[in-house]
């Protein structure tokens, strides 16, 4: 299989802006809610430099995973009353951007999708983009959710446990690096053998969904 450098070209855009998005979101709420951490960091921005992790940005492109660099929260910031509450805001923001996006470009596929397609000669790179936005912030928020630190799911989770019990689950923070690790080795290894994918099953079904296309 050779290096498809047009494949790459199109979906780098697209990984940038999903992700730039995504950390925002993080910090945007995270003001809201009263912690300037990442505004003084210079992370409430739209310009992808600020939020690239390099490493993780090429695993998104070239993986099934990736990843940006984290947007700085200090939850000492938050009103005590309401601190957990605005951890669960604050580590849902970037995955509910991301779920929104994907629900938005699919329905741009369902109502346009055909027309798209048919725009002169770039209507199927246009087609192309939009459905690789699709399936890209689905991914992110899918992947995202899962209660493995240091996903947003796992700060999620520990928020919502009795505090003896999210303590506990606290402790297993070490290890969560290796799950992921297992999870992604299994999932690829259950798709080459069944043909299913465990993380992309999910995202596939949610695209078929919201947009009406199968692929």
């Amino acid at each position: 299989m050779g290096f498809d450098l047009e494949g790459l070209l199109l979906r780098l855009p697209v990984v940038l802006f999903a992700l730039t998005v995504h950390e925002f979101m993080h910090g945007w709420v995270a003001h809201k809610c009263g912690d300037d951490t990442a505004l003084h960091a210079g992370r409430l921005t739209f310009n992808p430099l600020a939020h690239l992790d390099p490493i993780g940005t090429l695993c998104l492109m070239f993986g099934p995973i990736g990843w940006a660099k984290p947007v700085p929260v200090d939850p000492t910031n938050f009103a005590y009353e309401t601190r957990r509450r605005d951890e669960i805001l604050v580590s849902g923001a970037g995955v509910t951007a991301n779920f929104a996006m994907g629900i938005g470009f699919a329905l741009i596929l369902r109502f346009f999708g055909e027309t798209l397609y048919a725009t002169s000669q770039v209507g199927p790179i246009l087609f192309e983009i939009v459905l690789m936005a699709t399936y890209i912030n689905f991914a992110l928020a899918i992947f995202n959710l899962l209660p493995i630190p240091p996903l947003d799911g796992s700060h999620i989770l520990r928020n919502l446990l009795p505090l003896n019990a999210a303590i506990i689950y606290a402790s297993y923070r070490r290890y969560g690096m290796f799950v992921l690790i297992g999870l992604i080795l299994g999932s690829r290894f259950v798709a080459q053998a069944t043909g299913v994918s465990l993380l992309g099953y999910p995202i596939l079904k949610l695209l078929k969904f919201f947009s009406g296309y199968e692929f």
